[in-house]
């Protein structure tokens, strides 16, 4: 087995943020950040209800979801009591607070201000009637599909 030295390592990153509970959030987030402290160029894509990390007014009220979540390791009927999305978020955040990882809207002002590019999807926009006096001053435009791909080319894609 040969050993090829001069591995190419990944310059740049585009993540798709979809989901908008905490831990589908944070994921892209994480990912995000750590992709900028090793140096990676990041575009950060937010769709569906991902958009709401970013829209100002929803980014820090957003909640862990308790209900047909396998990894909760509860029953769908446990997580439908009121108040059990509540709780797993407050553990959730305790837990996050323990490990210095800040609230959402910090985090997203963090990875912007170290150079990661923050984009929200037109079709999504449209389709929920946003504008970008909606986001965070952190979101760089509103772009379609076909400028996603632009800004991402030549570099990887994760969807979260």
């Amino acid at each position: 087995m040969s050993s090829n030295t001069s591995e190419e390592k990944i310059k740049k990153v585009s993540i798709v943020i979809s989901k908008g509970s905490l831990e589908g959030v944070y994921q892209g987030l994480i990912m995000g950040n750590g992709a900028r402290m090793e140096g990676i160029e990041v575009n950060l894509f937010f769709t569906f209800f991902g958009l709401d990390a970013i829209i100002e007014k929803r980014m820090d009220k957003l909640k862990v979801a308790t209900v047909g979540n396998p990894a909760m390791h509860i029953p769908s009927l446990v997580g439908i009591l009121p108040g059990m999305s509540a709780f797993a978020t407050a553990q959730m955040k305790k837990q996050m607070d323990k490990l210095d990882i800040p609230p959402v809207g910090e985090f997203i002002e963090m990875i912007h201000d170290a150079g990661a590019k923050l984009y929200a999807c037109r079709a999504t926009v449209d389709m929920f009637g946003l504008s970008m006096d909606d986001f965070c001053p952190q979101v760089e435009a509103i772009i379609n599909v076909g400028k996603f791909y632009e800004v991402s080319a030549g570099g990887q894609i994760i969807f979260t």
